[in-house]
C-alpha cells in the first residue's frame, strides 16, 4: 500500500497539469494526530523517534513553537472543529452535540467538498443503559460529504482501528480489511478524495488514529509478520510514531506528485500530550514522561507546522501562543468561507503569522477543563490560564515554567519578585475575563467502573 501502483501513478500525471494553475480558493488539509506531545518531534528537539517527514514539513513551512491542546481528546476535538471553548458547547467525553455546527458544515456552505477520515468517537463512548447512549453526532450529519471512520458507533463494539481494522466508509461498513492496516487504508482514501476533487476546492480532515494505544505493531514492525497484531506493548509506541510520520510523507508527496501542493494549506497539530505508558521519550537528555490527561506542559503543549506554498514562510518558527479554537478562524481567514450567524467563536486566526506578519496574537491562552460527565477516569475538572513562562490555575497555585515545567513547586502568593507578581496579575485577569462568561461549576464525575480513556 506504500507504493501507487502504474495505473494510478500514470492517472496522476494529468492531475499535476491540471493543478498548477490555483484556483482563487486555497484547498485545506487538516491534519491532527492521536495523542503526540511536542517532545516526539525531532524538528522541536525530540531525539527518542524519527520524524523526517514532519522535520520536512517545518522546513518547508511555519513550525509553531508554543501550540497547545486540551489535555484529552474530545475536549480538543470539539473545540477544533467548531471553534468554541468547552464551556459554550461541551455535552460529554466521547459527545458532539448533533445540533452543533462544525467547520465542515462551514466548508460545505463555502461550496467545498468535504472529507473526513480516521477516528470519530463522537456519537456514543458509554455503556447501554447510559442517559448519553448514542446522543451525539453522527458522521452524516457532521457536515462531510465522505467519510472513512473508526469508532463511528458504541465504543463496545468499535473494534480494531489498527490490524483488521472496522471502519465505515460513506455509512457502509467497509469490507475486504483482513489483513490490512487502518492507516493505510485511511491514506488510500484520502488520497482518492484528493485526486476526484482536484478541480473543486477541498476541505479534508484527517483525524488520524496514530499514536492512540493500543500500542500495537505497524506493518514496518519486525512483529507485523511474525507475532500477534494486536498484542498491546508500549515498546511498539516509537513503531507507531514513525509510522505516522511515513503517512504524511506519503500525503505530501501525493500532493507534490498531483501539483495540488501549490494551493493547498496544510496543517499538522496534536491533540494532547504523549501517552503516559510512555515514560522515556527524551529532547537530548531530558526524560519527558508523557502526561496525557494532566493539565501540565506535558499534557497539553503540541506539535504544530502549517504549509502554504508562496504564502508561508519557508523555515520559519513561530512562538505565539495557539490553543486548538485557532484553527476554525484561520481556515475562514484563509478561505473567505462565514461563520452562523449567532455562534461565538474564541480563536483567533494565525494566518497573518504564516504569512510574515505580526497578526493579532493572544497575551495568555486558556483552558476550561472539564472532560466529565463521561470520562473514565476522575481527572480533575480545572480552569486555567498561561502564557510563555508562567501558569495560573482557578486555586491560586502558580507557576514559573522557565524553572518548574513539572508543576512541583507553587509560587507563594506572597512572592515579591516583580516578574511573579506581575504574571499572577495578568493571569488573574484573564482567569477573571473568562469567568464573567462561564458557568459557574464544573460537571459531576460518573462512570461505570471502566478505566479506559
Amino acid at each position: 500500500m506504500a507504493s501507487l501502483s502504474r495505473r494510478h501513478f500514470l492517472g496522476t500525471l494529468p492531475l499535476a497539469a491540471a493543478a498548477q494553475t490555483p484556483s482563487a480558493r486555497p484547498n485545506i488539509l487538516m491534519i491532527m494526530a492521536d495523542d503526540l506531545g511536542f517532545e516526539t518531534l525531532n524538528c522541536n528537539g525530540g531525539t527518542s523517534y524519527k520524524t523526517p517527514n514532519l522535520d520536512r514539513l517545518a522546513r518547508e513551512g511555519v513550525r509553531f513553537t508554543h501550540a497547545y491542546a486540551q489535555p484529552l481528546c474530545t475536549p480538543t476535538r470539539v473545540q477544533l472543529m467548531t471553534g468554541q471553548l468547552n464551556f459554550r458547547n461541551w455535552k460529554g467525553f466521547g459527545l458532539m452535540d448533533p445540533n452543533e455546527k462544525t467547520y465542515g458544515h462551514m466548508m460545505q456552505r463555502a461550496g467545498y467538498r468535504t472529507a473526513i477520515m480516521g477516528k470519530w468517537q463522537f456519537y456514543s463512548y458509554e455503556s447501554k443503559g447510559s442517559p448519553r447512549y448514542r446522543t451525539g453526532m453522527r458522521p452524516e450529519q457532521s457536515g462531510f460529504d465522505e467519510y472513512l471512520l473508526w469508532h463511528d458507533l458504541d465504543t463496545e463494539d468499535k473494534g480494531s482501528r489498527y490490524a483488521d481494522p472496522v471502519l465505515n466508509e460513506n455509512g457502509k461498513k467497509r469490507t475486504g480489511t483482513q489483513g490490512k492496516y487502518g492507516p493505510d487504508l485511511e491514506v488510500e482514501f484520502l488520497k482518492s478524495f484528493l485526486d476526484r476533487n482536484r478541480r473543486n476546492p477541498f476541505f479534508a480532515y484527517y483525524s488520524m488514529t496514530l499514536t492512540h494505544g493500543p500500542f500495537n505493531a505497524t506493518p514496518k514492525s519486525a512483529d507485523w509478520a511474525t507475532g500477534n497484531r494486536l498484542k498491546d506493548d508500549p515498546k511498539y509506541y516509537a513503531d507507531m510514531v514513525e509510522y505516522m510520520d511515513f503517512t504524511i510523507g506519503q500525503i505530501m508527496d501525493h500532493l507534490n506528485r498531483t501539483g495540488l501542493a501549490s494551493n493547498t494549506l496544510v496543517m499538522f497539530y496534536a491533540d494532547n500530550g504523549t501517552p503516559r505508558e510512555i515514560t522515556g521519550s527524551r529532547m537530548g537528555s531530558r526524560i519527558v514522561p508523557g502526561g496525557k490527561g494532566s493539565t501540565t506542559d506535558a499534557g497539553m503543549h503540541v506539535p504544530m507546522i502549517a504549509r502554504w506554498q508562496g504564502v508561508s514562510g519557508v523555515g520559519k518558527v513561530c512562538s505565539d501562543l495557539i490553543d486548538s479554537t485557532d484553527f476554525l478562524p484561520t481556515i475562514m481567514d484563509a478561505t473567505g468561507a462565514k461563520w452562523f450567524d449567532g455562534r461565538p467563536l474564541d480563536g483567533r486566526s494565525f494566518l497573518p503569522q504564516l504569512r510574515g506578519q505580526k497578526g493579532n496574537p493572544r497575551p495568555w491562552a486558556f483552558s476550561h477543563y472539564d472532560p466529565h460527565p463521561g470520562c473514565k477516569v476522575n481527572f480533575t475538572p480545572t480552569r486555567l490560564a498561561w502564557d510563555h513562562r508562567h501558569k495560573l490555575y482557578l486555586d491560586g497555585r502558580l507557576f514559573d515554567l522557565s524553572r518548574d515545567i513539572d508543576e512541583k513547586n507553587p509560587i507563594p502568593a506572597s512572592s515579591t519578585d516583580p516578574a511573579h507578581r506581575a504574571a499572577r496579575k495578568k493571569l488573574q485577569a484573564g482567569l477573571d475575563e473568562m469567568a464573567r462568561v462561564m458557568p459557574p461549576k464544573f460537571n459531576k464525575f460518573e462512570t461505570d467502573g471502566r478505566t479506559a480513556y
